[in-house]
């Protein structure tokens, strides 16, 4: 696809409320906004926005790429298609991609869900809630998500004592009930006798999955095989060939958070070889803006009716979209994600 301009933007957003992430403390989501513009004026917006802790390039590695990028551009190479070389970070692909299929849905008369394959008769994304805070605000929000009609609930476990999560996961499955459907994520904190002490005394809670439970990742097969919990993978997915997913064939689901993997392209390959080995797709964010949650919102729509690990967005005080995205009944309606009359606060943005 041809493209008549290329400008980048700096963001920096506020949080409800400090984040931490392997050690990382952050108090602001950091991010460059791509903007390509086509010969009949339309635009499509894409976001970059590695996360400390996790994302394998720096943010000024990123912008570096970016920097690169619209260089090829003003020196006359205007067609997208070469730009997707195999040198792109992850946050980088997923920033071009993004931008370059709003581009082409414009141009083509769809929405970004209808590009990358939605069905025209979705009209919305379950959402996945988020449970955050101590035993007492945890189960009260849990409770509030049943009431509210949510349809799959998350827990991070392994930040506290092994005896200190089982005991919460129990009373989380009594509160939630058989209707929400509980996922956790222990972000590999526990050894592999630790792992095992879990699994055994959550027996019969009916918990979805386990996301990354051993700190010994290559033991995952082992521990499913040892105790039958349903493990799901994430870090185990950076890197990985997707045609390499069927050898994971134990894992119940794969989690997949694009800026870290390396866009929509590679998240749907991903989703293609997990159906095959009976493995469940699940879309989730790592505290992108607006703009990069609308890319995970459509590819979302795109793979099924399966809920969205998309509630980090609400830990945005603020957010470059108006109005923002509305998560607060546990889905979110396609034809609001994706209205043509929101708009991007560029006064939030920073040249660069």
């Amino acid at each position: 696809m041809k493209v008549t301009a290329f400008d980048l933007f700096r963001y920096r957003l506020p949080l409800t409320a400090p984040l931490v992430l392997k050690g990382v403390t952050l108090r602001h989501r950091e991010g460059v906004l791509l903007r390509l513009r086509g010969a009949d004026g339309a635009e499509g917006w894409g976001e970059a926005a590695p996360l400390p802790g996790f994302s394998r390039e720096s943010m000024g590695k990123a912008k570096e790429q970016l920097k690169a990028l619209r260089q090829r551009f003003l020196e006359g190479e205007e067609e997208t298609d070469s730009w997707f070389d195999a040198g792109l970070a992850p946050s980088v692909r997923f920033a071009l991609e993004e931008a370059e299929l709003h581009l082409r849905a414009h141009v083509e008369g769809k929405t970004l869900p209808g590009v990358l394959g939605a069905p025209s008769e979705r009209n919305t994304v379950a959402i996945n809630g988020l449970l955050v805070g101590d035993e007492e605000a945890v189960l009260a929000e849990a409770w509030a998500m049943r009431m509210a009609g949510l349809r799959a609930a998350k827990l991070k476990v392994g930040r506290r004592p092994v005896g200190q999560d089982v005991a919460l996961v129990r009373k989380l499955a009594g509160v939630l009930g058989e209707g929400v459907s509980l996922r956790l994520d222990a972000n590999r904190a526990w050894s592999f006798q630790e792992a095992i002490a879990f699994a055994e005394e959550i027996a019969g809670c009916g918990v979805a999955y386990v996301e990354e439970p051993l700190t010994e990742a290559g033991r995952l097969p082992e521990l499913a095989a040892a105790t039958g919990l349903p493990v799901a993978l994430d870090e185990t997915l950076v890197g990985l060939p997707p045609e390499a997913l069927p050898a994971h064939a134990y894992a119940r689901a794969v989690v997949l958070k694009p800026t870290l993997l390396g866009g929509l392209h590679h998240a749907l390959r991903l989703v293609h070889f997990a159906r095959e080995a009976g493995m469940t797709a699940v879309v989730s964010s790592t505290f992108e803006s607006g703009v990069g949650t609308c890319g995970l919102v459509a590819l979302a729509a795109a793979i099924g009716d399966v809920p969205a690990g998309l509630d980090p967005y609400n830990r945005l005080a603020d957010d470059l979209l108006h109005p923002r995205l509305d998560f607060h009944h546990g889905a979110i309606e396609l034809s609001s994600a994706f209205d043509e009359g929101r708009r991007i606060k560029q006064e939030m943005l920073e040249v660069l």
